[in-house]
């Protein structure tokens, strides 16, 4: 098994040109990491991030070992504005587990979590990089800009039911859930890199406190990739994982991807691999872009609050391309 798993790591990191996803002209997904990007998908947009998993554990203190398969999916909503948006995030699991003594089998929802996200600074926004056509070495200059993040923050609760498995008590709980969340493109784009600090279960016995830092790297109009680093810690449990994965664009509103986590302890030792699907419905937010006329089909009468309407929502269609650009 670990002969298996350290050379599919390798494969990960020695061939990135097959491994890597996430860079899309339009849908801005968050798989296949675990990362949670600034800028929201757009208003009036829906979308849909669901995925399936296998896991192996082994413990060689408590001696046992685990197994079994999960699925998780993420609901984005953006709403009221396009700095907002409303997120759903689940995931199921079910895994058999053998010790020396005996075997037994747990399934339960392991994360229920509803909140949303907020971008508080956008470092694009009325900014734009001219270039300089009198000097070719001004143009080949360092872009400081790039170093400034935007900055969202997120804010939601876990809910845990009674008698879950995977929770700290078997009574049931709401408990918050936290997030700082920065984003800097790099290299005209070409670069992503995130980063989540994360405050988890706050007014539990067991407060989780972690981050997790995603640099994804775009190849072309249909592959992009990344590599990731997650670690948290608690009382209850501790740990850092690495991740890898590639995602590849099917059309402007479909993605799919694949991943691999693994880490460098024996307490236990885990091995995670997952494909994923990214869609998104954004229907009425073209819609909303194109009604230049009133209900009844006729044009305006204010022909100055019509182009002064017009700029607004070209000025969002904009701001959509552009940050669908930057994922």
């Amino acid at each position: 098994m670990f002969k298996i798993r350290n050379l599919i790591i390798s494969s990960v990191f020695l061939t990135p040109y097959l491994f890597f996803g996430q860079h899309t002209d339009v849908i801005n997904s968050n798989r296949p990491g675990e990362t949670m990007s600034a800028f929201a998908v757009g208003k009036s947009v829906i979308q849909a991030e669901v995925g399936v998993y296998g896991i192996n554990e082994k413990h060689d203190l408590l001696n046992y070992n685990a197994s079994g398969f999960g699925t998780d999916l993420t609901l984005r909503w953006g709403l009221f504005r396009e700095q907002l948006e409303l997120i759903a995030d689940l995931q199921y699991q079910m895994e058999d587990y053998s010790t020396p003594f005996n075997s037994y089998k747990k399934n339960d929802f392991k994360q229920t979590i509803l909140g949303a996200k907020y971008l508080i600074y956008d470092p694009f926004k009325n900014y734009e990089k001219k270039p300089n056509i009198y000097s070719w070495k001004a143009n080949q200059k360092f872009n400081w800009h790039q170093l400034i993040p935007a900055v969202s923050i997120f804010a939601g609760a876990n809910f845990t039911f009674a008698g879950n498995p995977y929770a700290f008590s078997n009574e049931s709980s709401i408990s918050p859930k936290i997030m700082l969340i920065t984003q800097n493109h790099l290299g005209d784009g070409k670069w992503v890199f995130v980063t989540n600090i994360i405050a988890d279960y706050i007014t539990t016995d067991y407060p989780s406190y972690g981050y997790v830092l995603t640099l994804t790297r775009g190849f072309n109009d249909k592959w992009s990739g990344f590599v990731e680093n997650q670690g948290y810690k608690s009382d209850f449990y501790s740990d850092c994982i690495i991740r890898g994965g590639a995602a590849y664009l099917l059309n402007k509103s479909m993605q799919i991807d694949a991943s691999i986590s693994t880490n460098f302890k024996d307490t236990p030792s885990i091995f995670y691999g997952g494909v994923g699907f990214s869609w998104r419905y954004d229907a009425k937010y073209k819609e909303v872009q194109m009604n230049f006329t009133d209900k009844k089909g006729k044009k305006d009468k204010n022909p100055k609050k019509s182009k002064k309407k017009e700029k607004e929502e070209d000025y969002q269609l904009m701001e959509q391309k552009r940050k669908a650009t930057f994922e």
